[in-house]
């Protein structure tokens, strides 16, 4: 008798971005053509939280239709979870559960959509599916906002945000302008960014010669220095009337203290951070007495699929194809990444690699992508940020909002007597 087919599962996690669905998309259709071998595709409700629960939706019951138009819905379509496993060493017992589920559902491929400890936990169930005799392909697929996955060119879900926070501070910038005279003077933008500084400096996008907004970006790797910020907003203001910021949520001191700091962490362990952009405004105002105002993009920066990169929306995709491909090529605990073959024109490819060299490794915005007074970016940077944000890949719209879609989200039949609370 021919062996039976062994189904797949994906799953969802972490800060969801406006084109993670098109990751989804790209993994589904992908399996879908490759029935042959590939049974059932499973997705974990809520991310790795649904495998865990053994609350899986089963994607062969969303037409094929809905799958098409998952490539234009922000948001996680099958639902994400901050949800982090610990080391084997520390924490066997969810590893083991996730290979129970996986045993029961006759699931040999994972497929984990998230990033540095996405990545992780990949790697640890690719290792322990071999310790239990359960052996199971692992693929990673990167995402993240922030852009500070190793080995890849560039995260998906980066390029978008980029374009978001680029076009928002060029705009908010001419808002700002047309009232400086009589009214506010500064304006501070806040963006996502607790380590590393990509979505700060794709706000220098937004203007292109010397003197044009953002005037200062603050970013996590340059130490923050009052004295020397608060002379650069007054000269600002004093040679162009006002003064627009960028200021990454992650903005510290030279001894890592956290500008917005507001105790606590997360699912993650990460320190809770509580607003850097009204911190600053009110160190403006306070110490220099200008009027200023300020926003934090939060979740409309991730979110925005009405502007998204065409770029990002291509590569979204092309890294969940290129993870069900990998695994049918044999590769396991691997990553999808994308390879820049040149900027200009801009050509990129797909290669992958191994999860063990991307796992819990944070890539920074390097010094000489910085200008040498710390409140810029460089040519170089520019180089590298100006294709990402390339193209314009709108949605259908509906009485004047974006026709999204949404899943059926139809459960598998639980097998396990026994359950599990996360």
């Amino acid at each position: 008798m021919p062996k039976a087919k062994r189904n797949a599962f994906y799953a969802q996690s972490g800060g969801v971005t406006a084109v993670i669905n098109a990751s989804a998309a790209g993994v589904i259709e992908t399996a879908r053509k490759h029935r042959d071998r590939i049974g059932k595709l499973y997705a974990g409700r809520d991310g790795i939280v649904g495998a865990l629960t053994e609350d899986l939706i089963d994607t062969g019951k969303e037409s094929a239709r809905t799958i098409a138009a998952l490539k234009h819905t922000p948001g996680g379509a099958f639902g994400s979870a901050r949800y982090k496993l610990k080391g084997l060493d520390h924490n066997r017992a969810e590893y083991e559960r996730l290979i129970e589920v996986f045993r029961a559902h006759n699931i040999g491929y994972f497929f984990y959509n998230g990033g540095n400890d996405s990545m992780d936990t990949a790697h640890k169930v690719a290792q322990i599916g071999e310790q239990l005799d359960f052996p199971i392909t692992c693929i990673g697929i990167p995402k993240t906002v922030d852009n500070d996955l190793p080995r890849t060119d560039c995260c998906p879900g980066f390029g978008s945000v980029a374009k978001y926070v680029a076009v928002s501070t060029r705009e908010a910038a001419l808002d700002v302008a047309s009232m400086a005279r009589t009214s506010t003077k500064v304006f501070v933008l806040e963006v996502m960014g607790r380590h590393a500084g990509w979505i700060a400096a794709a706000g220098g996008l937004a203007g292109n010669k010397a003197g044009d907004p953002p005037h200062i970006i603050l970013f996590p790797e340059i130490p923050f220095e009052q004295t020397a910020f608060l002379a650069r907003v007054k000269r600002c203001v004093r040679n162009y009337g006002y003064c627009v910021i960028v200021v990454s949520e992650g903005a510290a001191t030279a001894d890592g203290r956290f500008l917005a700091e507001a105790g606590g962490k997360d699912a993650f362990g990460h320190s809770q951070l509580g607003g850097v952009a009204p911190v600053v405004a009110d160190m403006i105002k306070q110490e220099l007495g200008f009027k200023c105002h300020w926003a934090v993009a939060d979740y409309l920066q991730r979110s925005a699929r009405h502007i998204a990169s065409k770029v990002d929306v291509q590569q979204a995709y092309a890294v969940g194809k290129a993870a069900v491909e990998l695994a049918l090529k044999g590769h396991n605990a691997v990553m999808p990444i994308i390879v820049r073959k040149s900027s200009r024109p801009y050509k990129w490819g797909i290669g992958h690699a191994p999860l063990a060299e991307v796992a819990n490794v944070e890539k920074k915005v390097p010094r000489d992508f910085i200008t040498a007074d710390g409140f810029g970016i460089t040519a170089p940077c520019r180089k590298y940020l100006t294709p990402l944000i390339a193209g314009e890949a709108y949605p259908p719209y509906r009485n004047g909002l974006p026709d999204y879609v949404a899943i059926r989200g139809v459960p598998v039949p639980k097998k396990l007597r026994t359950a599990f609370k996360p």
